[in-house]
């Protein structure tokens, strides 16, 4: 099979997957299953039935509304961070590598002192000061995760920047803001959507680690950060408890990786020739 082949089938089951996903999250409240908040006390941790083919968890609630209910949080806040972030990264990314001089200095030695420290530590450390809140958790991520984009779009930047046509532009008397806008910014947007799509199964997984630490949603959010928590404790008695939110978390972030590979296939211009 090849290489063009791979990655179209890897695009379009990946898609399958996340649209699917998607899908779900969008209709949750609609659903007739989607009141995460009722309770069933004498049928706390039971296991999947008929009636609730996921099972129940904690205080008898229904695991199925919890995971749908967790699609949305995960995807909402993976969503919102992952476009801040790449917003932010493209704007600085893009001018550094256009202007060059002090300012790219600056924010490259910015860059690398973020990644001087371990990513999960500094995640962990960031929402233990700022506290545990959704707005919070998207205020770390946002804080942690654009630099990887602003590195990623100044590298490309400098390779378009000596292209002919951003140089007859220049020589036409375009301005700093045109060039990026109008040359720039729309070569950019191809290698930004691929790293976006990698990113979002990064986000993803780390509202579902601060979640399980207590540091991400309010203790009574549906996150499946908090569901693999409240398992932990069950795990021998009551396994459904970890599995059914460990593999929407699996299949979420497979399925990203699998349409970013896709889409990393599809957007190569060597492989589209």
């Amino acid at each position: 099979m090849s290489k063009k082949s791979r990655g179209q089938n890897s695009l379009w089951i990946g898609g399958g997957v996340v649209a699917a996903i998607l899908l779900a999250a969008l209709l949750t409240p609609i659903l007739p299953f989607s009141n995460p908040e009722a309770q069933r006390l004498s049928l706390q941790y039971a296991s999947p039935s008929w009636e609730h083919p996921f099972g129940l968890g904690e205080n008898g609630v229904d695991l199925l509304s919890q995971v749908f209910w967790g699609a949305r949080l995960s995807l909402g806040v993976g969503l919102g961070s992952v476009f801040i972030s790449a917003a932010i990264g493209l704007l600085l990314g893009s001018w550094a590598g256009y202007k060059r001089g002090w300012y790219d200095d600056v924010l490259m030695r910015i860059v690398d002192l973020l990644y001087a420290f371990p990513g999960i530590l500094l995640v962990v450390a960031l929402a233990a000061v700022l506290g545990p809140s959704v707005r919070n958790m998207m205020i770390v991520m946002v804080a942690t995760s654009w630099a990887g984009y602003a590195r990623l779009i100044r590298g490309v930047t400098l390779s378009l920047r000596e292209r002919e046509y951003v140089q007859a532009a220049r020589a036409q008397g375009a301005s700093t803001w045109r060039v990026l806008v109008h040359h720039l910014w729309p070569n950019l947007l191809a290698p930004l959507v691929v790293q976006m799509t990698f990113g979002l199964g990064g986000a993803i997984m780390v509202e579902s680690s601060l979640s399980f630490l207590g540091l991400g949603a309010p203790p009574g959010t549906p996150s499946w950060g908090q569901l693999l928590n409240q398992g932990r404790e069950v795990l021998t008695t009551s396994s459904h408890v970890v599995i059914v939110p460990g593999l929407a978390l699996a299949f979420t972030i497979l399925g990203l990786n699998l349409m970013g590979d896709g889409l990393r296939d599809r957007l190569d211009p060597k492989t589209r020739a």
